[in-house]
This record gives C-alpha cells, structure tokens and sequence, in this order.
C-alpha cells in the first residue's frame, strides 16, 4: 500500500452513533446431512437515511457495493430460523435483521463517512458463515469437494436471479472489491468475476502484480488499517 497522510480514522463507538446494519441470515441444508450457516447481504446505511421498514433497503439503489471474502463473526441481533434446502437455493427468499456490526464492518463505515455515502451493501464469495479464514477455506473447499454443493456463492448460475436483484445500485456507485489475496479463494474469485467483470467498473486496492487480488479491509497492523482507508476513498475520488 502507498503511504500518504492518513485520513482521520474513526473509532467504532462513534460510528456507531451514525450507522445500522442489517443483514439477512440463513441455513442450508445439504442432502449430505451438513448444515451451513450463511449471510446472504449486508446492509450498512445511516440512521438518517434508515426506511420506516427495514425490507426497502433489498430495492434501495446502494452509493456502492464492496464485494468481500465471506460474512466473517458478523452475526444477528435476534434469533433466525431460516432453513432451506440445498434444492431450493435458487427460491431463497430475504429477510433482513439487525445485525451486530463487526470490525470489517467497521472499514467500510469509515470509508461511507469520509466519501459522504448513507448507503452500502456488502455481498461476498461465499455466504459460509465463519471468522477464521482459514477454517473457512477449508470448509468450503471441503463441502464443494465431497457434496457438490458450489451455490453458497452468490455468484452460481443457480442465483442469477438474486444476484441481478442485489446488483442494482446507483449508476456511479462504484463496485468496491476488497476479498483479499489469497491463491486458496481463486475459484471462488474467479466465478464471481465471470458474472461481473466487463459489466461493472471494478475498484479496490489490487495487490501488485496481480490481476484479481484486492486488498481486504482489516489487515493485521493497525497503520495498514489507516492506510486501507486512506488509500480506498483516494481511488474513490480520483
């Protein structure tokens, strides 16, 4: 990452104060007997610009869409029993409830606040639910290996329909890609950008010297954390 001067970097507490989150969360169930916990969308908007009913925001057109790995520790405020099963992937209905931010979360409310945006949504490569990205490498590669099972991703032909659905965004929104930039999620980058790149400006803070490894929003160091911020909402405005 380039250094420059840092933007001001907003702690949590006081973000807080200015934004909700909202997500939708379900459980598949495979033929394999396996559960899998998922998130299929993430909703981050403004207490300003909050709807009297939450469900408007699935057909709000967005300020921009960050495209990240998968839904980390983020989990609901409230209790959720939505099962599906594996058949019926394609019928998945959404709901969304409140849901407790977490620290990735966090990244991108500091990036709508230094670009003035009251409105982001989150989707990623997989909706597996899990907060160690190496457990969850392994696990999906696991479930993809032994069940077949590929339509925890989004972005399966099996979900085009939900997809056209949570792509619709205002037309300068940009589409933020920020996964990271490990070899071990290839296929999964890979299957998300043949449904979007060539269709959609893409942005993010890509590796050097690769062509689909963005920068994902909490690395290790606290000053890259700063710099991640900096460094995304510059590109945004160049």
């Amino acid at each position: 990452m380039n250094y420059q001067k840092l933007l001001e970097f907003i702690p949590a507490v006081q973000l807080k104060k200015h934004f909700e989150v909202f997500g939708h969360f379900y459980s598949v169930d495979l033929k394999s007997g396996d559960k899998i916990d998922c998130r299929s969308v993430l909703e981050i908007v403004t207490r300003q610009r909050k709807p009297s009913f939450i469900g408007l925001l699935l057909d709000d057109s967005p300020d921009a869409i960050f495209i990240m790995m998968n839904p980390g520790s983020s989990r609901p405020l409230v209790e959720v029993n939505n099962f599906i099963s594996e058949d019926l992937i394609n019928q998945l209905e959404v709901s969304l409830v409140p849901t407790k931010p977490d620290t990735t979360q966090y990244q991108v409310m500091r990036v709508m606040h230094h670009c003035g945006w009251n409105h982001v949504r989150v989707l990623n490569i997989s909706d597996m639910r899990d907060s160690k990205s190496a457990s969850f490498v392994e696990r999906y590669n696991d479930i993809e290996n032994r069940t077949g099972f590929s339509a925890h991703s989004l972005f399966t032909d099996s979900r085009s329909v939900e997809l056209k659905r949570k792509l619709n965004k205002k037309l300068e929104a940009p589409i933020v890609c920020a996964w990271g930039v490990s070899s071990d999620l290839d296929p999964l980058i890979e299957r998300c950008l043949s449904k979007v790149a060539g269709k959609f400006e893409l942005t993010g803070l890509m590796k050097p010297s690769t062509e689909n490894k963005f920068f994902h929003p909490l690395p290790t160091l606290q000053k890259d954390k700063e710099l991640w911020v900096t460094n995304l909402v510059t590109n945004i405005r160049a």
